[in-house]
Parts: C-alpha cells; structure tokens; sequence
C-alpha cells in the first residue's frame, strides 16, 4: 500500500521547512532537500542517496515516479502528498511535483582525488566524467577556486560556469553557507551533484594545492599579467575573490601569477562567474577543448 501524508503538521513536513530554511538543521542531520524532478535525476546521477521522496501524484505521472522507484535504493522510502502540502513544501512554482531528503556527502578538500605529479593525462583533456561511482583520479587537474563568495546565487551561477566548461574541481574557500543550501541547489540547476565540488578554509586548500604541484593563478588588480599570456595547460587553479574585496592577501602573497582581464569600460571588475568563464574557457581553449 502507498504510504501518504494528508496533514501539514505531520512531523516530517515540519522537518522538510526546518532542512529548507537553517543550514544548523543540514549540518546536525546530514540531510538536506531536493526540489525538483532534473535536479534529483543529477543527484542520482552523482551518486547520492535518498533518504525519503515525497511526490504529488497530480504534478508528476505514476511513469516518472515508477521510473524513480528503479533507480534508487530499496532503502528510499516514496510518500505522496496532496498538493497544497507541495506547494507549500516547493520552493518554486515550476517544479514537477516531487521533493527528495537526500544524504550529504563530505565536501572535504582531503576527498579531491588528485595525482598531478604524472603530469598531463586524463584530467580535463578528456578523462572520465567526474560526479561518477567511480570517483577518477584527476590528472593535470584544472579547478576553479571562489574565495568567499557572497550569495548562494553566485555559487550556483559559478558552478554553472565550471560544468559548461567542464572543469576537473571546483573548491569554494571560506564559505558563507553549507552547500547544500536550496538557493545554492536551484542556481546551480543540479550541477553542485554531477561535479567534483569541495570546500575548505583559505590554508588548507592553499597548502593542498602546492602540495600537488598545482600553479595558482589569481584574478587580481595587482601585479598582474594578461590572462592569455598564462600556460594553462599544466596542473593549474584559477582563484577568484568577491566583486567586492576581492582576493584576501594570503592568495595573492601565494599566487604563481596574478591574472587580469584587459577592460576598455569605466569600471575594473565585473561578475564573479562572468570572469571565471572567461578565465577557464581561455585555460580549455588552450588545452584542446575547441
């Protein structure tokens, strides 16, 4: 028999609001929500599990929730809700009637399975898709790093960025918010799960990357070189800061090379993920990618 949940004040609804609004919830569960039918075909894509799926079966078809059914563990238990609890529940109005509780999965820098002391190989020439059961080792890694970022949207449009240019990590310094925030979640379109996607403080990630022999290339004002004078194709992170402040000193009295990129405006900065495209579009160019 099909378990349902007819009652707004049911318990699990109560703790679906509280893993929506406060990242304290996230981090003391290990839980977090799913909004969306593509974005948790993505998490399972990138190999998360789900704990519960809740459904409402005048949005979504028996098809699509059967074909969900195939695809997850026997463990995930589908509940159906009657829709004025989703729409309560959904967190926009466009999705197609199913929510997740999925597990988080450790965003540790330590998890990055990197080997750039073999030089080129697979890496971001081609190597084998990242997000996968398989967890590759990257080699002749090529990753994006934002220091502080300061809105969710900002790391979602980043992790859009990184996935369109198909980058080998993407490592959020200092973050403001865990991320496995909604807002992180919709702006990225589900690209936060098929990502290898890592966070850490500003030492740690600095130390990890001169550990493996990475080049760090930091989008700066000073004593800076044009972009494209930049030999991308080794082991390399281009680091981005905030629109605001940008880099804190620790990146830049670390940098191999602060880059820039030539503006002819009134202004010198423009939209973190703005930059970061151009930055890691001309790095692919260079290795092959078009």
């Amino acid at each position: 028999m099909q378990k349902s949940i007819s009652s707004p004040h049911n318990p699990l609804i109560k703790q679906i609001s509280l893993l929506q609004e406060k990242s304290r919830e996230r981090r003391k569960t290990g839980l977090f929500v799913i909004e969306g039918l593509r974005e948790i075909s993505l998490a399972l894509k990138g190999n998360y599990s789900f704990k519960i799926i809740l459904f409402c079966s005048k949005i979504i078809s028996e098809v699509e929730i059967s074909e969900l059914r195939k695809s997850t563990n026997a463990e995930t238990e589908f509940i159906e809700i009657p829709i004025e609890i989703y729409e309560k529940l959904a967190y926009r109005g466009s999705t197609e009637g199913i929510l997740a509780i999925a597990f988080a999965k450790d965003l540790s820098i330590s998890n990055l399975p990197l080997d750039s002391a073999r030089g080129p190989g697979l890496g971001s020439a081609g190597g084998p898709a990242l997000g996968s059961a398989r967890q590759p080792t990257i080699l002749n890694p090529l990753i994006l790093i934002a220091e502080a970022p300061e809105k969710p949207g900002n790391i979602g449009a980043l992790l859009r960025t990184a996935d369109a240019a198909n980058v080998d990590a993407i490592i959020i310094a200092n973050p403001k918010t865990d991320m496995y925030n909604p807002n992180i979640i919709r702006s990225s379109v589900g690209t936060l799960f098929t990502n290898q996607v890592v966070t850490g403080n500003t030492s740690e990630i600095i130390a990890f990357l001169k550990k493996n022999n990475i080049n760090i290339y930091c989008a700066a004002l000073q004593a800076s070189v044009s972009y494209h004078t930049i030999d991308f194709k080794k082991p390399s992170a281009i680091v981005v800061g905030t629109e605001a402040t940008g880099l804190s000193q620790e990146w830049l009295d670390n940098s191999t090379q602060n880059i820039i990129i030539p503006m002819s405006g009134e202004i010198d900065s423009m939209n973190v993920s703005v930059a970061a495209g151009i930055l890691i579009f001309e790095a692919k160019r260079q290795r092959g990618f078009y």
